[in-house]
């Protein structure tokens, strides 16, 4: 149980922070930045649901929870017979994914081109955030590059995952693909 009962602690004040196994490291650490990023990518979502349909909110109400859920399982490293077991992404986390993505998209026409970001506010702000999960992940590749770092890879699988998962929902915001911002190549070379 997390019980928060003073928000400033004066311990970050010489640039350190606290992993969620006491470790003290330095902000600008690659496993900090990773959360970090996933930390932003929470915060679009929470703009987006406030636009987004009911049937959409109640999806990224779960994925937002699921992200603190990613966030806890970077901030701890692995470690092995650790005293406390940590929170870790798991596989039905990923197949849940996976189950929506295949159901909203089996609703939406082919692509037959790319789609600029916008449309509803809903759509653009899923958009964004799918573009922050995109970066979270490329700190996760980092972070798994590193040899003395030890990573749940499912985290990575679920980064992977929710970008496609925020796409295919930005589609079903925009009327079902109705309302999509197509490119078109080239449009305004000539002037």
């Amino acid at each position: 149980m997390v019980k928060l009962d003073k928000i400033y602690t004066r311990g970050g004040d010489t640039g350190e922070t606290s992993l969620g196994d006491g470790t003290r490291v330095a902000k600008s650490s690659a496993r900090v930045t990773a959360y970090g990023e996933v930390d932003e990518a929470n915060a679009v979502l929470g703009l987006a649901r406030l636009h987004a349909t009911p049937a959409s909110d109640a999806l990224l109400a779960r994925i937002q929870n699921d992200l603190f859920d990613l966030g806890a399982d970077l901030c701890v490293p692995i470690e092995e017979a650790p005293k406390y077991p940590p929170l870790r992404i798991t596989q039905p986390q990923v197949d849940w994914l996976e189950a929506q993505i295949d159901r909203l998209n089996a609703g939406l026409a082919p692509l037959n081109s790319f789609i600029l970001p916008g449309g509803t506010p809903a759509a653009a702000f899923l958009h964004q955030a799918r573009t922050v999960v995109r970066r979270a992940e490329r700190a996760t590749v980092h972070l798994l590059s590193s040899p003395h770092e030890a990573v749940n890879r499912l985290v990575l699988v679920y980064l992977n995952r929710l970008s496609d998962f925020l796409f295919v929902l930005s589609r079903v915001e925009n009327g079902q693909g109705a309302g999509d911002v197509l490119w078109a190549p080239a449009a305004n070379r000539d002037g």
